[in-house]
């Protein structure tokens, strides 16, 4: 982690789960992470407490809303002015909801799933790119993905998946894409999605209780691997990498 010393480090859905976690990893590996969340005050009371003290000073936080442009557009232009750019994006933030794509009333969670998880890392990989390749940077996109982007699970114990497959086999075509754009613009930025099984985190929403006998990960196994990836030698990239644990039956 020698060369991103200092740096600076996006990380999107920071006030909770995966997003806290690697701000946390990033944070006390010397970076300095800007947190991005839509609830300001969840990245400060929940997220920062998570890192030790002496690196506290490492994290910083800005509202946004991936599924907004302008939010996002508004975020980078001011992360721009603070800290001079970005040199590492972890694309974390993704949403669940339970709502059949068929169903007659739930167009809010069919749109607000897509904009969120295709169109967010969309919009945020955009920007960061723009800023690592004005300043000549070879930088690191990290998209948090899912198993779900490679199967198609249904109805595991009980959870309608909907329209939330969907949305991350978009993003695993997606890093393909990225890497070969970032390739045909001249750039050694780098691209990697970290497609996780199942991890104990607050994705299925309030009043949904993550079932006890699932086999899950935690969210500092996913941190982790983000650290993983993004210290591998200039000629190293891992595009592509899939984490289960143990028992994990789909």
């Amino acid at each position: 982690m020698e060369r991103w010393q200092n740096k600076i480090a996006v990380v999107t859905g920071a006030s909770a789960g995966i997003g806290a976690a690697t701000c946390k990893a990033l944070a006390e590996k010397g970076m300095i992470v800007v947190g991005l969340a839509r609830r300001v005050e969840k990245m400060e009371t929940q997220t920062r407490p998570l890192i030790a003290s002496e690196y506290r000073n490492n994290f910083h936080t800005r509202v946004c809303d991936v599924s907004d442009e302008e939010s996002v557009k508004a975020a980078f232009a001011w992360i721009e002015e603070k800290f001079g750019g970005v040199d590492v994006l972890v694309n974390n933030a993704g949403i669940y909801k339970a709502a059949s794509i068929v169903g007659p009333d739930n167009s809010e969670a069919i749109t607000s799933t897509v904009n969120t998880n295709i169109l967010g890392v969309v919009w945020c990989t955009r920007a960061a790119f723009q800023s690592m390749k004005q300043r000549g940077v070879d930088g690191h996109v990290v998209i948090i993905n899912s198993v779900a982007g490679h199967i198609v699970p249904t109805f595991v114990n009980g959870l309608n998946f909907n329209i939330y497959p969907p949305t991350k086999h978009a993003v695993t075509a997606m890093t393909e894409v990225m890497r070969q754009e970032f390739l045909s613009q001249e750039t050694k930025i780098k691209v990697t999605s970290i497609s996780p099984g199942a991890v104990r985190t607050e994705i299925l929403g309030q009043g949904i209780d993550f079932p006890n006998e699932l086999p899950a990960l935690a969210s500092d196994d996913i941190a982790d691997a983000v650290v993983y990836c993004i210290q591998t030698p200039p000629h190293v990239q891992i595009h592509e990498m899939i984490i289960k644990p143990i028992g994990e039956k789909v």
